[in-house]
């Protein structure tokens, strides 16, 4: 079985390529690299660079691979601050590249579809923990762009009976255990890395945006997901859809941790003062964001393996660590 993994060379993508490869599937990976690292693609996936946004690159992935029969779908610019600054990136270019790609997958007779969704479907939810069929109010163009993207996944569904899964996640953390790959973007706007960059001394500090939340202690809380984790999840979808059933589920520990609890746990895993203050809130952050996973884990066995904060930043120090300039480490 052949999966053609979109932004495979990314994150959360290079990770789950990794998984994937380990549990016997063959993989091309497509991406444009532009937040993605060559290095990070593990050397038994084929790659393919291009980008979504031109059909004729997605048409020549098909061709030269013809026995596609899932894909994989990460590529997304992905940041919510961006997106409230620059909205047409989400509004036009997350859609559309995943708008082309659909239309090209289902034109090769694809019929299974993960697709990496958020948690920033829910700004206002109604129950807490979030389950997935809570009420999706957006938080911002980017979680407005992967809404869209459900529902064009929805009509693809009804029209070509493509299968899908939208896994909604909440914050991706921590480095694959062997330290080969790892976090790494340019710039660096997520917490964790710049967390452990201010404990290498390669920042000067840490700023928290806001301390004046409805929470314990006035900062964001936040579930925080291994990369591992996530990419069982996904390889976990991409089998269950076969059943002939599209579905969503929600992915987290469960577990809501506040940023000043993440930093005290930073501080504890590297040994290193991180010294931090307090900045202005960000627009588009909710307060509280944590998972109700209960039904992946019933209904498709999911178990996450890193299921403390102190187990997931221990992998995330190792790669930092170990990696400080990244990937041209």
């Amino acid at each position: 079985m052949t999966i053609l993994v979109t932004g495979g060379a990314g994150y959360v993508g290079s990770h789950t390529v990794h998984y994937m490869i380990e549990k016997g599937y063959d993989i091309v990976v497509f991406d444009n690299l532009y937040m993605g690292h060559r290095e990070a693609v593990h050397d038994k996936a084929a790659f393919v660079q291009g980008d979504l946004l031109n059909r004729d690159d997605i048409a020549a992935v098909f061709r030269d691979y013809p026995d596609i029969d899932g894909i994989v779908h990460f590529a997304s610019h992905t940041m919510v601050g961006e997106s409230m600054q620059k909205p047409w990136l989400y509004l036009r270019d997350n859609i559309t590249a995943a708008s082309n790609l659909l239309e090209l997958a289902t034109e090769h007779d694809v019929k299974r579809f993960v697709f990496s969704s958020t948690a920033n479907l829910f700004d206002e939810p109604e129950s807490m923990p979030i389950r997935a069929d809570n009420k999706i109010i957006p938080g911002s163009p980017y979680g407005e762009s992967k809404a869209m993207i459900e529902r064009l996944l929805h009509w693809m569904d009804v029209i070509h009976d493509l299968k899908w899964c939208g896994l909604r996640y909440f914050n991706a953390a921590g480095a694959h255990p062997d330290g080969v790959i790892g976090e790494d973007h340019t710039p660096e706007t997520h917490l964790i890395p710049i967390t452990f960059q201010v404990a290498l001394g390669q920042r000067e500090q840490l700023t928290i945006f806001g301390d004046d939340y409805d929470t314990p202690d006035g900062t964001c809380v936040r579930d925080y997901v291994h990369v591992l984790d996530l990419a069982q999840a996904h390889v976990l979808a991409l089998e269950a859809i076969k059943d002939g059933r599209s579905r969503q589920y929600n992915l987290g520990t469960g577990n809501g941790y506040s940023i000043k609890q993440l930093v005290d746990t930073a501080q504890q895993v590297s040994g290193k003062e991180i010294k931090h203050v307090i900045g202005d809130r960000r627009p588009g952050d909710p307060a509280t964001l944590i998972a109700d996973s209960t039904a992946i884990k019933e209904e498709l066995g999911w178990a996450p393996q890193f299921d403390s904060l102190e187990k997931i930043l221990e992998t995330a120090w190792q790669w930092h660590s170990t990696h400080p300039e990244g990937y041209d480490s």
